[in-house]
């Protein structure tokens, strides 16, 4: 007697860009865009949830044929691809900024400082020192008091001699009070607004596609996608995920190199 294939378990495919979707030289391998497409097909969305702000993410997600909601800049902005559209913006109080960049460097030294400038087009400043991880565009400055002169999503930090795992550290228990501090991958540390994470940006466009945190699957692969691991039903970490997400995770699946995306939606998809 043949069995029908079960229907797919999730509503909401949640996925991370950066060592998750894409490859290392990222691109998207055609068997995780035949998995994600039958997911879809099976009644499931697929939502892009990323470290990186809009203009940063635009160029990928139009690549792809992602005509749907994206989460960019950690949670701040709720994107609609195929609108190129900005619908909901979570901006930094520059304020606060200052304030906890002066706590951390009193116990760091001086820091390299980017900022992520607001809206569909908002620049990445990058100041002396700065090493934009994946040589992805950006606009020097010289001058620190350019970083406050527009809205900003966020900060990013680096250190000449503390890892990036030492540098969040230090930075949580030195400024947590004022922003939220995250680490998405090596070089790359972030200050966000208070009480920001991709969790709080996912939850907004779920609520968007009517879609609870019960029918959600996520996949990640750093320490920033902690909290969307907490929000979703299943949480499954890329082998090559840092240990603080492989700690929370419900499964570790493949790398992203080894389509471990397709994998686990293949598996659900019988």
């Amino acid at each position: 007697m043949s069995t029908a294939a079960s229907p797919f378990p999730y509503r909401l495919v949640a996925t991370d860009l950066d060592g998750t979707l894409l490859r290392d030289d990222h691109s998207v391998s055609q068997r995780t865009r035949d998995a994600l497409a039958a997911a879809t097909a099976a009644g499931a969305a697929h939502i892009v949830v990323t470290g990186r702000a809009v203009p940063w993410t635009r160029p990928i997600l139009d690549d792809l044929g992602y005509r749907g909601l994206a989460v960019c800049g950690q949670g701040a902005q709720v994107y609609d691809a195929g609108e190129h559209r900005l619908l909901t913006s979570v901006t930094l109080d520059r304020q606060l900024a200052g304030v906890a960049l002066a706590k951390i460097e009193a116990e760091t030294g001086p820091l390299h400082l980017a900022a992520s400038r607001d809206g569909l087009d908002g620049e990445v400043l990058v100041g002396p020192g700065y090493e934009v991880v994946g040589g992805l565009p950006a606009t020097p400055f010289t001058d620190a008091s350019d970083l406050w002169t527009a809205p900003l999503n966020k900060l990013y930090i680096q250190h000449p001699s503390l890892t990036s795992d030492e540098l969040a550290d230090v930075a949580a228990r030195t400024a947590g009070g004022f922003v939220t501090v995250t680490m998405a991958g090596e070089g790359i540390v972030e200050l966000l607004p208070l009480g920001l994470s991709k969790a709080t940006g996912l939850s907004l466009a779920a609520r968007r596609l009517g879609v609870k945190a019960a029918g959600t699957i996520a996949f990640g692969d750093m320490p920033n996608d902690v909290p969307m691991f907490g929000w979703a039903a299943h949480g499954v970490a890329m082998a090559n995920a840092h240990p603080e997400l492989r700690a929370v995770a419900d499964e570790v699946t493949s790398s992203n190199e080894e389509d471990g995306i397709a994998l686990v939606l293949e598996r659900l998809l019988g």
